[in-house]
């Protein structure tokens, strides 16, 4: 199956070169691109994408607000130049299935748009470093609790914390991203989390993750 997708920015630069990039997969087909908040919203209600990728700061109607109006029904990743903390909060909690940086390169574009298609949420990595790291400079990190994760569960979730993508993750221990994938689905349900965001959080909360930390094994 080809995933449908419409990009909304209001630079035409941006949506030229990710049209080049998308259409360059086999499984990717770019359908529309709307300069402003409003035409996204109503191409979106026509086309009926799979994928909208949404900036942030566009006329009429910013990037949080189509994510607020089209989702959950249409996946949207948000991507954008600025990753202060209040957008990927508001974001997420409108709905998107993504929180990508334009500067995060091609790759990861890609893999934001099939994540959202598999009902998974990458943020790029930066962003999720920093937000998590927060949490030990807030006050004493948490002794490790007891959980019902695996050593290789408990493997995965330090990378999760250190922001890498099933990709990455997969290349570190020696697995298919699929298989990272099935790992994450798992520990998402053992922990009650809702996306990989939630994970990490639980990883440096309960001591699991440090800053800097490798993935070493228990």
């Amino acid at each position: 199956m080809t995933t449908r997708i419409l990009i909304a920015d209001d630079q035409e630069d941006i949506r030229s070169g990710f049209r080049l990039i998308l259409d360059s997969q086999p499984d990717m087909t770019v359908v529309g691109e709307a300069a402003d908040g409003e035409r996204a919203v109503t191409l979106a209600r026509e086309l009926r994408p799979d994928v909208v990728l949404a900036d942030i700061r566009m006329p009429r109607l910013d990037g949080l607000e189509v994510t607020r109006l089209l989702a959950p029904e249409t996946r949207v990743v948000v991507v954008t130049t600025f990753d202060l903390d209040e957008y990927v909060h508001t974001a997420l909690r409108n709905g998107a299935c993504g929180f990508l940086l334009k500067r995060s390169g091609p790759a990861l574009l890609i893999e934001g748009v099939r994540a959202a298609m598999a009902g998974d949420t990458l943020i790029s990595p930066q962003i999720t470093v920093r937000l998590l790291s927060r949490l030990t400079q807030a006050g004493p990190v948490a002794r490790p609790a007891p959980h019902p994760l695996t050593d290789r569960e408990l493997d995965i979730v330090r990378l999760v914390a250190r922001g890498f993508t099933n990709a990455e993750i997969g290349a570190e221990l020696f697995i298919s991203a699929g298989t990272a994938k099935t790992h994450i689905a798992n520990v998402q349900a053992k922990l009650g989390a809702r996306n990989r965001v939630g994970i990490a959080a639980w990883a440096w909360e309960h001591g699991v993750a440090k800053a800097g930390a490798g993935a070493e094994g228990d």
